[in-house]
């Protein structure tokens, strides 16, 4: 089951750089202006706004697809739509017809985050509390490889065989998620409580609203929704800043590319590998609280850096403790995530969570380089390593007031 979720990882994984990163490759290539390569940007939207479908995905999928459940029916049509996008992408000619590729983008980005929904739903009702971390970490082994094939893997393909055969190639490698459907058992069905009825109200109720009001009713959930919100954002604000403090320092493309290499996706991978053992040992609050300072650790690096300019070594250093510590702080995360969600809204609950976490950063992100400008680099880091501080301080809080865990009726909040 393990490693089935390690391919399910893969799956969820290939299709992000063929949104982003390889994409805006293959536009560069074709001479798109860079406007609209920076537009782009907003094909990644449903990543973000999934949460708004997400209810639909908690109701049993259309009729000829029942006989599969509820999950494994609605990620077979979805990922099989995933595919055919790749394959529509492979077919356009940036150069001479730009909407169909940003149509086709939109559509895969759309079963991609759809994809990503019913996935984490699986993985949440498959796998009991003590194994969430172990799935999340094979799920993030499978991740981070696909991105390594869909990213670095398709452009080196590109470059050899031309951008449609290595979108074909890729669309081949997304067939690991339709066989994984198939063979993949189906979780037990939790009813739904509360509303009850029928037609389009009691659905609204059911479905949309009793999610939220599930998850707004526990105690002390505005001080778990603050967590959420907070948690990584020191960690955000410092890597939204990265690339302009490596040009300020002087160090070349090669060398930030050979810093970002091989090395920091094996501590990468060491890292998810962690959070499992971590969890297991001394629970998951304390684990948030561990990889909060570790976060820290990893930002005064960058400090380090700025005092120390463009030295190889220091920079090898902190992207690789960076990389650890981002994927030890985010699979424990995730596993924190994934014990607040019922079970019978497991794909509402958490995506909405999911899409919850990033909003602190994105509102404050656009300041920090007025911020780093303002005060400079060595103070600016300074700042987001102080940025930390507010999750560690939730966290402990909730731990004293839920010392045994946070127990609800269909969830906990949290397991010290």
């Amino acid at each position: 089951m393990i490693a089935l979720m390690g391919g399910f990882g893969f799956a969820s994984g290939l299709p992000l750089f063929l949104t982003f990163f390889t994409l805006q490759q293959w536009l560069s290539e074709s001479h798109i202006s860079l406007r609209a390569i920076g537009a782009a940007a907003l094909i990644g939207l449903p990543y973000l706004l999934k949460f708004l479908w997400a209810p639909l995905l908690d109701r049993m999928p259309p009729t000829p697809l029942t006989r599969l459940g509820r999950r494994r029916g609605w990620i077979l049509p979805i990922q099989a739509l995933l595919t055919l996008a790749i394959v529509l992408m492979a077919d356009c000619q940036p150069a001479r017809a730009l909407w169909p590729l940003v149509c086709a983008a939109v559509a895969l980005a759309f079963f991609s985050a759809s994809q990503d929904i019913v996935i984490d739903a699986w993985r949440i009702e498959t796998f009991p509390g003590r194994l969430q971390a172990a799935a999340l970490g094979a799920y993030t082994w499978g991740y981070r490889i696909a991105m390594l094939c869909s990213g670095a893997g398709a452009i080196w393909l590109a470059a050899k065989i031309g951008w449609h055969l290595s979108l074909l190639a890729m669309a081949a490698l997304s067939l690991i998620g339709p066989f994984l459907a198939l063979i993949a058992p189906e979780p037990a069905l939790v009813p739904a409580h509360g509303a009850t009825g029928s037609g389009w109200r009691h659905a609204l109720r059911a479905r949309v609203l009793e999610p939220f009001r599930d998850l707004l009713g526990r105690p002390d959930a505005w001080m778990v929704i603050a967590f959420v919100l907070v948690f990584n954002l020191g960690t955000q604000l410092a890597d939204t800043m990265a690339y302009p403090l490596y040009r300020a320092l002087g160090f070349a493309p090669t060398a930030v590319a050979a810093a970002n290499g091989i090395p920091s996706l094996c501590a990468a991978l060491a890292g998810a590998a962690a959070s499992g053992v971590l969890v297991a040992r001394i629970g998951i609050g304390r684990s948030l609280i561990l990889c909060a300072v570790v976060q820290m650790c990893s930002i005064l690096l960058y400090v380090a850096l700025v005092r120390s300019g463009p030295v190889f070594a220091m920079l090898f250093a902190k992207v690789t403790l960076e990389g650890f510590a981002e994927v030890l702080a985010a699979t424990t995360f995730a596993t924190y995530l994934s014990r607040l969600c019922s079970l019978e809204y497991t794909a509402t609950q958490y995506a909405l969570l999911s899409s919850l976490a990033p909003v602190a950063w994105r509102t404050l992100g656009g300041t920090t380089g007025f911020l780093a400008q303002g005060v400079g680099w060595t103070s600016f880091y300074l700042l987001t390593v102080g940025a930390c501080l507010p999750g560690i301080l939730i966290m402990v809080l909730l731990l004293r007031r839920h010392p045994g865990g946070l127990p609800s009726k269909r969830a906990h909040i949290i397991a010290a």
